[in-house]
């Protein structure tokens, strides 16, 4: 409705007839302006976070680290015996970084 009224105002100061398809056309142009402009901020969001995800930022890092503490205490309370045998097999094929 307010495109309409901006559309209107807009023909009646450059003195030109208002048409419908006029109008449509401009408010389809408008709203795909405002789409791409957000697809594209939306993109470089996800594929920046995603990088750096990636890469290892010191923010990635820090939750992975405090999962494998979380899991090592959890494996401990459950088999007390044979957790550190576990858990040191585990740092022998995965080597922590």
């Amino acid at each position: 409705m307010f495109g309409w009224y901006a559309y209107l105002q807009e023909q009646e100061e450059h003195q030109q007839s208002v048409e419908v398809a006029g109008f449509i056309i401009e408010m389809s142009r408008d709203t795909l302006e405002n789409w791409q402009s957000e697809f594209l901020q939306l993109l470089w969001q996800v594929g920046g976070l995603a990088a750096l995800l990636y890469i290892g930022s010191p923010q990635s890092k820090e939750g992975d680290e405090r999962k494998e503490e979380k899991i090592d205490a959890i494996l401990r309370h459950l088999d007390a015996k044979g957790a550190e045998t576990i858990i040191a097999a585990l740092n022998q094929k995965y080597p922590r970084k």
